[in-house]
């Protein structure tokens, strides 16, 4: 048990670790407009600077969130955020398309390891009955780096460009550093284990080719990177459920229903919602002709939602079975989405941001609720693993969301960049792949619902028989 100053400690540093990760997102998409204008990039490219981050967190998150078990979380933490402040300077200075998109793509990599290791040390950290409570602070500091990420992400882009968006989270970055440095206890849930190096590449390969050919299916290029992905998929499955120490233990998803389909639901939810961020951050600027602090300020609304209601539903589900408040969650968050298909250039501001509100709102009964079903739901010493598996499903959720978005925006706007020629047809995509969100939220219901019954994260007794 740790004592209570290294408790609040371990807070302070989780929460600034998950407050990093959306920040970059959420700040970066107000941004892309500018960036376009400035770099001279076509749809396919600007998508790939929101895709490449995604697309890489979502493929280091699984082999980090191991790694952190053998290595120790603390010390896996503290390389992934020395990391994550050199290239953020690298972003910072990029010059062309190119250099901007392999920064973002080293951003991901160290950002996973901040976004995975802080639910992971935050469990450890934290006994069971206090759990539900703290991983709801931990959303809703993700939630708040989504919030404060759209309004300061415009506020920079407007005053100082584009390029101080990046700078801006290197300071975050080095306090981050600085308490990780300070802090003497370490957690290692499998010391000594032997790292899969070959099902981590198998891992990635399969991941970027799924979601790289997804977002391009449309070609022959786009159906040849599927099938690798496919392919590479099943031999990783293969692969490892036959090595003693593997990146993924299968047999966690086989044998434990309520982790395998909260982690489904987690992966749906956050494929249908994703990328709204990202659409209308194009929308407001593009087709309501605001200014990108403007813009920032209206989505603001869905986050700010998020932060204040995300701490109740973690509390919430200590008492009450996680799979309730989690599936009214992904139903709000599905009704919110299907409001979106309905909007049009003449769509006043107030109802924007009251359908924003209500997305917000059901985003967090379902997040908090269900990271607390999936961490209570394995043995101490796979709580690496289980972080890794949630935000590998949380990660691969959101490229494929991108992807989505991507593959519409593609097929109903083209390879040019978004002008008054063609906002006709944006406006049509945008609405295009609202549906199609919409429709995978639906989805995501019956998979909340599927996972069974689930009591609350504190019953220590129920708690040990769903991981037998």
């Amino acid at each position: 048990m740790q004592n209570n100053l290294t408790k609040r400690i371990v807070l302070l540093i989780t929460a600034l670790g998950a407050f990093i990760t959306p920040f970059m997102s959420s700040s970066v998409n107000v941004a892309l407009p500018s960036i376009s204008k400035e770099l001279g990039m076509s749809t396919v490219a600007l998508n790939w600077v929101a895709l490449s981050y995604t697309l890489s967190t979502a493929v280091f998150t699984l082999p980090f969130g191991r790694a952190a078990d053998i290595l120790g979380r603390k010390k896996t933490m503290i390389w992934g955020v020395a990391v994550l402040i050199a290239v953020s300077a690298l972003c910072g200075f990029a010059i062309n398309p190119a250099m901007l998109i392999i920064g973002r793509i080293l951003q991901g990599m160290g950002s996973s390891v901040a976004a995975v290791n802080s639910v992971s040390i935050l469990t450890s950290a934290y006994p069971s009955d206090e759990r539900g409570k703290v991983l709801g602070l931990n959303v809703a500091m993700t939630y708040i780096g989504l919030s404060t990420g759209p309004y300061l992400g415009g506020l920079l882009t407007a005053n100082f460009g584009w390029r101080s968006v990046f700078f801006s989270t290197i300071p975050i970055s080095i306090v981050l550093l600085v308490l990780l440095l300070a802090i003497k206890e370490e957690w290692a849930g499998a010391p000594g284990e032997s790292f899969d190096y070959r099902g981590a590449l198998i891992y990635g390969i399969a991941l970027v080719g799924i979601v790289w050919g997804f977002s391009v299916i449309h070609t022959a290029w786009g159906i040849a990177l599927m099938a690798v992905g496919l392919l590479a998929a099943l031999v990783f499955v293969i692969f490892e459920r036959k090595i003693e120490d593997p990146i993924l233990d299968i047999s966690i998803l086989l044998h434990n229903r309520l982790f395998s389909f909260s982690s489904l639901a987690a992966l749906i939810h956050y494929s249908a919602t994703s990328a709204v961020s990202y659409l209308f951050s194009l929308y407001l600027q593009y087709i309501k002709g605001l200014d990108p602090s403007q813009a920032g300020l209206i989505m603001i609304a869905q986050p700010i939602m998020m932060a204040l209601f995300s701490p109740m539903a973690g509390k919430a589900s200590d008492r009450i079975a996680p799979q309730k408040v989690a599936s009214l969650g992904m139903t709000i968050t599905g009704i919110s989405l299907l409001s979106f298909t309905f909007f049009n250039a003449n769509t006043p501001i107030p109802l924007i941001v009251g359908s924003l509100l209500v997305l917000g709102f059901g985003f967090a009964l379902f997040s908090s609720p269900n990271t607390n079903a999936v961490m209570s739901s394995v043995e101490r010493k796979n709580y690496g693993i289980a972080s890794g598996i949630l935000g590998a499903s949380r990660t691969l959720g959101q490229s494929l969301s991108m992807g989505i978005a991507s593959l519409v925006m593609v097929l109903y706007v083209g390879g040019k960049q978004i002008g008054t020629h063609n906002l006709a047809r944006f406006l049509t995509g945008f609405k295009a792949t609202f549906v199609i969100m919409t429709i995978l939220c639906v989805a995501g219901i019956f998979a909340s619902l599927a996972r069974g019954k689930a009591s609350p994260a504190g019953d220590e007794k129920a708690q040990s028989s769903r991981q037998e």
